[in-house]
C-alpha cells in the first residue's frame, strides 16, 4: 500500500481538512482527495464522511487515523535523533501573526544577539503544526485553554490583559471618556471578531449590547495603524501597546481590564526541544516576565 496514501490520509484526518492537509504536504488538494479515494477502494472502507468545508472521520477511519498518528511521529522522533548530530539545522519557531509583529519581532534582536549560533525561522501562522520534521519544533498560540490541541503539550507563556486603548487624535475631536458607555459614541475596532468588546462591556455593567458595529481585523498588526491614526477604540493587551503608551501615541481612557486567555508555548514533546529551542524559550519567559514587571509598575 502506498506510503503517500497513508501519508495524505493521516494530514486530512488529524486536521479534519483536505485543504489544510494539501497546505501541509504541499501538494494540491486534488491530489490528497485522489490518494484518500484510492486508499478506501484498496481496503474497502469509507475512511471520511465528505462536507461542504471539512471531513469526519468515520469508524473506520478513527482506527486508522489512532495508528497512523502516533507511527509517523515515532518514524520522525527517531529521524530527528538519528540526524542531531549533523549540522545544526535553523530552530523553526510557528508564532501567531499579532504576537509575532507587536512583540516578538521587535525585540528579535536581544534574542540574537545573545545567541548567535542560533539560525531562526519563524513562521507567523494562526494554525498548529504538526511538529514534524520539516515544520516547526515549537509554536506560541493563543488560547483560553492549555488542551486546545491534541496531541501536544503546552506551558503558559503570558496572560493576556485586554484594555480599552486610544489615540490621542480620537480623543481631540470626541467626547470625554470617564466611563465606559462613553466608548459606545467612538467607533469601535475589532480583532477577528466581535465578542471581546461585547464581553468587555458586560464585565463593565453595560448588558446586552446587540450588534455592536465596527470594522473587523484579522490581527493585531493590522488593528494597531488604525489605532493610531485615531480612527476608534480598540480592545488591546497592554503587553503590545507598552511602548505607544510610553511614548504618548496611545491612550489608556480607562482602568477596567478583561482577562482574556493567555498565550502559550506549544510542542508535541516539552522535555524533547532541542538546546536551541530550549533557550528560545528561556529567553521569552524572561523578557515577558520582564515587560509585565514594567508594565505593573507603570500602572
Amino acid at each position: 500500500m502506498p506510503l503517500t496514501a497513508l501519508r495524505s490520509f493521516e494530514a486530512a484526518g488529524r486536521l479534519s481538512s483536505i485543504k489544510n492537509a494539501a497546505g501541509e504536504l504541499c501538494v494540491s488538494q486534488a491530489a490528497v482527495s485522489r490518494q484518500v479515494a484510492d486508499l478506501e477502494r484498496s481496503i474497502g472502507h469509507s475512511l471520511f464522511v465528505r462536507l461542504h468545508r471539512s471531513v469526519v472521520l468515520t469508524d473506520e477511519g478513527r482506527q486508522l487515523l489512532d495508528v497512523l498518528t502516533p507511527s509517523f511521529d515515532q518514524i520522525d522522533d527517531c529521524l530527528s535523533h538519528l540526524t542531531r548530530s549533523m549540522a545544526p539545522a535553523p530552530l523553526k519557531i510557528s508564532v501567531e501573526p499579532s504576537f509575532a509583529a507587536c512583540w516578538l519581532i521587535p525585540r528579535l534582536g536581544d534574542f540574537q544577539a545573545l545567541n548567535p549560533d542560533v539560525e531562526l525561522q519563524i513562521d507567523t501562522d494562526s494554525r498548529l503544526c504538526g511538529f514534524r520534521r520539516s515544520e516547526a519544533e515549537m509554536a506560541i498560540r493563543w488560547s483560553r485553554s492549555a488542551t486546545s490541541w491534541p496531541r501536544t503539550q503546552a506551558s503558559r507563556l503570558v496572560d493576556v490583559t485586554m484594555t480599552p486603548i486610544i489615540s490621542p487624535l480620537a480623543v481631540e475631536t470626541g467626547l470625554d471618556i470617564r466611563q465606559p458607555c462613553d466608548l459606545l459614541d467612538y467607533p469601535l475596532l475589532h480583532e477577528e471578531n466581535r465578542s471581546a468588546w461585547s464581553e468587555w462591556f458586560d464585565q463593565a455593567g453595560i448588558k446586552r449590547l446587540d450588534g455592536l458595529r465596527g470594522p473587523v481585523f484579522s490581527d493585531l498588526g493590522l488593528l494597531l495603524d488604525p489605532v493610531r491614526r485615531g480612527h476608534g477604540a480598540a480592545l488591546i493587551d497592554l503587553l503590545f501597546v507598552e511602548d505607544d503608551l510610553r511614548n504618548g501615541r496611545l491612550l489608556r481612557p480607562l482602568p477596567q481590564t478583561m482577562a482574556y486567555g493567555a498565550y502559550w508555548i506549544v510542542a508535541r514533546d516539552l522535555s524533547q526541544l532541542s538546546p536551541a529551542a530550549e533557550r528560545f524559550a528561556s529567553w521569552c519567559r524572561a523578557r515577558i516576565h520582564n515587560c509585565v514587571a514594567e508594565i505593573s509598575e507603570a500602572v
